[in-house]
């Protein structure tokens, strides 16, 4: 809500205040004389009040009036806006590794947890989109299907943990199928999965090459993310003395995604850090743009009434002072 002034040009009428105080000093004091008395003790015990103070009253009230009448003049509106928007949103799936190896530490404070809360910035920008999340290991495991429900999805992110070692794997092609499953009666204009791994392919029943050809049948545009650092990573490892951290060789299959990526009409991208990773999910924001429009529609209420209220009420409290205490005889 805003309130504007339809003709805030008439704000110098205000002017006028000063003015007329000034004028009314000067008129009080001239319309005074002055008598000389040879001595005052008649006027012992007497109130030395003058009770021009009752006046002064007066003329406020007056004054008070002319400022709310100049306001109803500078006609004050009350301003609401409306907007409709009409969006034609992106359908995206997410598909994170979570096999054993995302707790490599070349990432801050492991490949998961960076993945995660990049994935969150990334959610929360997609404000007109419909976006769902699937997790895969050995398997391929629906976290959250296709919602506008951004904070839910956004919790859901953070509740993903590495899968149990008896689960671990890397499924990818399981993943890929997961997402299009999800995406392929999608109405949308444009249908997106973006993939991150860690790894290669080496657990599942359905080959990465064969089901990205299906999401490129069903129109379904792919990313894929590369997580890992080149040459070895730290990783913290069991053993009968706690926990400890062994350099491993990371094994990232670039090729196999790059083929994914290049069939689904998207693109590949290598994240070797945390700030390299939140650029490429920047940056695949950026290609993945949605169209919306936005038609405001602008409605005013005349204010104008309530100063002129205030100044009537004025007007008249004046009146009834001057007709009753503080009225003047002859």
């Amino acid at each position: 809500m805003i309130i504007a002034f339809e003709n805030s040009g008439l704000v110098w009428l205000l002017i006028l205040i000063p003015a007329l105080i000034a004028v009314y000093v000067f008129w009080s004091r001239q319309r005074f004389g002055s008598l000389r008395f040879s001595s005052l003790q008649l006027f012992n015990g007497i109130s030395h009040s003058t009770g021009l103070w009752r006046r002064y009253i007066l003329f406020g009230l007056r004054l008070l009036a002319l400022s709310a009448i100049i306001l109803a003049l500078m006609q004050p509106r009350e301003r609401s806006a409306l907007q409709e928007i009409n969006a034609e949103g992106i359908d995206i799936m997410l598909a994170i590794d979570i096999s054993g190896s995302m707790r490599a530490m070349d990432f801050k404070p492991n490949r998961l947890e960076a993945v995660k809360k990049v994935a969150q910035t990334f959610v929360s920008q997609r404000e007109f989109d419909r976006i769902g999340l699937n997790v895969f290991a050995r398997e391929s495991f629906l976290q959250c299907p296709l919602t506008t429900d951004l904070g839910r999805l956004s919790d859901f992110i953070a509740s993903i943990e590495i899968v149990d070692e008896k689960f671990d794997g890397t499924a990818i092609g399981m993943a890929l199928a997961g997402a299009v499953n999800r995406l392929r009666d999608s109405d949308a204009e444009s249908k997106v999965i973006i993939l991150l791994s860690d790894g290669r392919n080496n657990a599942g029943e359905l080959d990465p090459i064969t089901t990205s050809e299906l999401a490129h049948d069903f129109g379904i545009r792919i990313y894929t993310i590369g997580a890992g650092t080149h040459g070895t990573a730290a990783m913290p490892v069991n053993t009968v003395l706690g926990v400890r951290q062994v350099q491993v060789q990371v094994d990232v299959d670039e090729e196999t995604l790059k083929r994914i990526a290049e069939i689904g009409g998207g693109k590949f991208f290598r994240a070797t850090d945390e700030k390299s990773l939140a650029a490429i999910y920047e940056e695949i924001s950026k290609m993945e743009t949605t169209e919306y429009s936005v038609k405001e529609y602008v409605q005013h209420a005349e204010l104008f009434y309530y100063p002129l209220l205030m100044a009537l009420a004025f007007l008249v409290f004046e009146y009834i002072l001057e007709l009753s205490i503080f009225r003047k005889f002859p």
